[in-house]
Parts: structure tokens; C-alpha cells; sequence
């Protein structure tokens, strides 16, 4: 396969394949109604690819592409209220850049998603959604717990992935090459 030339139209098609795979595998977690991607108890896996900006900076955008389209969709199904489609995007968009620019080791940008998705989306969902009249702090709490359970997957996951420096080379990593863990 000829590699790709124009480094514009490969930028373009790596946030879009990215933006896809997150968009993917929360939609096919929608269908498994053990684990809810909208809500006060919520683990969305597709959280764990967030990771990827911390190899690839240039990724926020598909991630946070990703996450907007379900968000979006998650709202046209009756399973997340409108704010979401702000707040919860705002969440990813704000991971991924100080996850990328911020941390030195991939345990820290890890933490990152858990931190702030458990802040931004948890006083949403208790300011907004009244949260089934938990406490602010249990909303917090419960979305951060749902969240460290997806980057713990993917924490484990990224640690075989930056020990195997060919497979750096098929995520397109441009910094943390030497990651510390």
C-alpha cells in the first residue's frame, strides 16, 4: 500500500477514523444496557481511547469529534439531556489537552479524564439532571468510578502498546515516545 502523501488529507483521516471508533464502541455499548453510557452510574469504554492523545496530541480532535456524535445521539435516543452534547464534550476535549500537554507519565494523563469527567459531568448531571437526589459529591464520585474503570482498561492496554515501538508507529505517535508509566 502506497503510503499517504499529503499530510493534511492523513491528519483529516486519522481524526476521522478515530472519531469513529469512539463514536463505535459507545453506541455498542448503548445496546448492552448493563452499563449505562449516560447517567449517574455510567463506565463508557470508549473513554479508554482518550489515551491516544497522549501519544498523539493531534487526536483531540477525532476524540472529541467522537464524543460530540454520541453525545448527540445519546440525546436523539432520550438517554442524555441537551447539555451533555456541551458539557460532556467540553469533559473529553479539556482530558485530552492536558493529558497531552500537561502529563510526563501515562499514569497521570490517565487520572486526567477521571478527574475532570467526574467533575464536569457529575455537577451536571446533579445540577441539571437532579441526579436522583444524590449528594453532589456521590454524583462526582460515581461518574469518576465509571470513568477510572474505562482508563484502567485502557491505561493497561497503552502500557503493552508503548513497550512495542512498531505499535507506536501504527497509532501515529508523535510525543511520549519513552514514556514512563
Amino acid at each position: 500500500m502506497e503510503k499517504m502523501r499529503n499530510p493534511i488529507v492523513r491528519h483529516i483521516a486519522r481524526n476521522g477514523i478515530v472519531a469513529a471508533l469512539y463514536y463505535g464502541l459507545t453506541m455498542q455499548m448503548i445496546l448492552v444496557p448493563a452499563i449505562s453510557q449516560f447517567g449517574v452510574i455510567q463506565c463508557r469504554f470508549s473513554e479508554m481511547l482518550v489515551l491516544l492523545a497522549f501519544f498523539d496530541p493531534s487526536l483531540t480532535f477525532g476524540l472529541t469529534l467522537g464524543c460530540l456524535l454520541a453525545n448527540v445521539t445519546g440525546f436523539l435516543m432520550g438517554q442524555a439531556i441537551a447539555l451533555d452534547i456541551l458539557f460532556g464534550t467540553l469533559a473529553t476535549l479539556l482530558a485530552c489537552l492536558l493529558e497531552a500537554y500537561v502529563s510526563k507519565f501515562l499514569f497521570v494523563a490517565a487520572l486526567w479524564p477521571v478527574a475532570i469527567n467526574g467533575v464536569i459531568v457529575g455537577a451536571e448531571l446533579y445540577f441539571f439532571l437532579n441526579a436522583e437526589g444524590l449528594p453532589f459529591c456521590l454524583c462526582t464520585l460515581y461518574v469518576a468510578i465509571g470513568e477510572l474503570i474505562a482508563l484502567a482498561v485502557g491505561y493497561v492496554l497503552f502500557v503493552f502498546i508503548a513497550r512495542d515501538k512498531a505499535m507506536l508507529r501504527v497509532i501515529g505517535a508523535t510525543c511520549h515516545l519513552d514514556a514512563r508509566f
